[in-house]
């Protein structure tokens, strides 16, 4: 597939390009709207046919098939042809390799042999010709024996190893003239959607200085991208950043057509968790969080397919959760951008962003999804004892708080949200609320226990925070398309019936 024919550019640049333990090489990065092109300047027949022979580490290229048998198997198959480079054989890294030893593997490989090519489009190095100058192929030098490289004779591939005869220059067509230019020429293209890009050393805190690299969702890696300066180096994150979540978003939009309502995606997409065991040498991990419906949930990978949804890592009750952005003082080490997620069971979950519009993005990710969550269920009950009696807190999005008997359903008390002054916990089980008697205006001591402390106490905090929310026009006028659709799921949403 040709990603290009998509694309529209919206970033160029000059950076520095370290692949493994190669030297730092320039490349162009070619930003577009759903590719990032990573390109390197050769040189490239513009015109006539161009010929490639011989190659092999002694020339800074792979191994080139100059000559395939007629009526065997490497010809009949018809996947092979002369130019291919020759990158593996039989799963064996030969791109590096010299004539002789590719020679030695391919007499070595056996009677069944898998090869992994690739075509150039490139000019060999060791052709060294001047830009714009025609050439011809020189004759070999039969007094000595020896032969120009342009006219060696490369491998005659016909699945047969042993057979790797020389072959002559005379057999091969001069050409009368080839033109060469040097041109960008597609070293590596990676796709946006779904992919990720991170400034750390994979899994620790340690910021490379104005580097990066860009990891696609199948792992295909960028390499260490160099930046000129810091301001460079930030203008290509948020350029990358913008286009990821731009095609975040678009995706999202398609993806909930399938969905109904109430298990809409509000967002996704990468973060670092850190480890809870510190004596890992690895502290992050790469995951892949997702805001639907009534839950967050944490993948491994993207979700593609339906199934993928079921097979998360771990999920979570958005309305039980307590989801905090951490400030400079409460940061646990050398990364920058983080935030917090308490589970329902007290559990401290700890990830991190690349940028600080990353931060802004979940928080409002996490804020419109307790809203429409909140909005859509109206109220939730826990079961609680007070004084060794079974009894129910209900919290309600329009009547605040009702405790009432479990067994007979009989209201003890009420109070309105804006009647809670405050409220302690010891951590474990018990919950005390001060109200405010409206009459008396002296304010009531309620001390509940509950089996599961944490997601009560969250959502209080999730049923506060979207009161809060009504109150604020601007919020609900970003919200008002997604509350739209749920009020049609809230109205049918039943309700606890009490008896006094």
């Amino acid at each position: 597939m040709d990603f290009r024919t998509s694309c529209e550019e919206t970033k160029t640049g000059i950076c520095l390009l370290q692949d493994g333990n190669q030297e730092p090489f320039k490349v162009r990065l070619h930003l577009a709207k759903d590719i990032l092109m990573i390109q390197e300047q050769d040189v490239i027949c513009v015109s006539g046919e161009p010929f490639y022979s011989g190659g092999g580490a002694e020339h800074n290229i792979p191994v080139v098939i100059s000559k395939i048998s007629k009526e065997q198997r490497a010809e009949l198959s018809g996947l092979l042809f002369i130019g291919d480079a020759i990158l593996q054989i039989n799963g064996i890294n030969v791109r590096k390799c010299r004539h002789e030893e590719v020679v030695q593997v391919l007499r070595n490989a056996g009677e069944e042999v898998t090869l992994t090519v690739s075509f150039l489009k490139r000019a060999p190095a060791f052709l060294k010709l001047l830009l714009n100058e025609d050439c011809a192929c020189a004759p070999s030098d039969q007094s000595s024996g020896t032969s120009s490289p342009l006219c060696d004779s490369g491998l005659h591939l016909n699945y047969h190893p042993t057979n790797t005869d020389t072959l002559s220059c005379s057999s091969w067509p001069t050409s009368p003239g080839l033109r060469w230019e040097k041109r960008w020429c597609d070293l590596r293209l990676i796709p946006l959607l779904h992919s990720r890009f991170s400034q750390y050393l994979p899994g620790s805190d340690l910021c490379r200085q104005n580097a990066f690299q860009v990891i696609a969702v199948d792992g295909v890696c960028s390499g260490i991208i160099q930046c000129l300066s810091t301001e460079d180096c930030i203008d290509w994150l948020q350029a990358i950043a913008t286009n990821i979540s731009n095609l975040t978003k678009h995706n999202i939009k398609k993806i909930n057509r399938n969905f109904p309502v109430n298990q809409q995606i509000v967002y996704m997409g990468w973060t670092e968790e850190r480890e809870q065991d510190s004596l890992q040498d690895r502290k992050y991990t790469p995951k892949f969080l997702a805001l639907r419906g009534s839950s967050l949930y944490k993948f491994l990978a993207p979700p593609v397919t339906t199934w993928d949804w079921t097979r998360a890592e771990k999920t979570f009750s958005v309305y039980e959760i307590m989801f905090k952005i951490f400030k400079d003082s409460d940061l646990l080490d050398r990364r920058k951008h983080c935030f917090g997620v308490q589970s329902e069971t007290g559990e401290d979950l700890y990830f991190s962003v690349e940028l600080e519009c990353d931060l802004a993005q979940w928080e409002k990710a996490f804020q419109t999804a307790t809203f429409l969550e909140v909005e859509r269920i109206q109220c939730k009950t826990y079961a609680c004892v007070l004084e060794s009696h079974l009894m129910g807190l209900t919290i309600d999005f329009s009547m605040g708080f009702v405790c009432f008997d479990a067994a007979t359903k009989a209201v003890l008390w009420r109070y309105k949200f804006s009647q809670l002054k405050g409220s302690s916990d010891d951590g474990k089980s018990k919950i005390k609320f001060l109200f405010q008697n409206p009459d008396t205006k002296q304010i009531e001591a309620k001390e509940l226990e509950f089996s599961n402390l944490f997601a009560v106490l969250h959502c209080i905090h999730s049923f506060f925070a979207a009161k809060v929310a009504c109150l604020d026009p601007l919020y609900l006028g970003n919200q008002a398309s997604a509350s739209a659709s749920t009020s049609a799921s809230s109205a049918a949403t039943g309700k606890v019936k009490y008896t006094t």
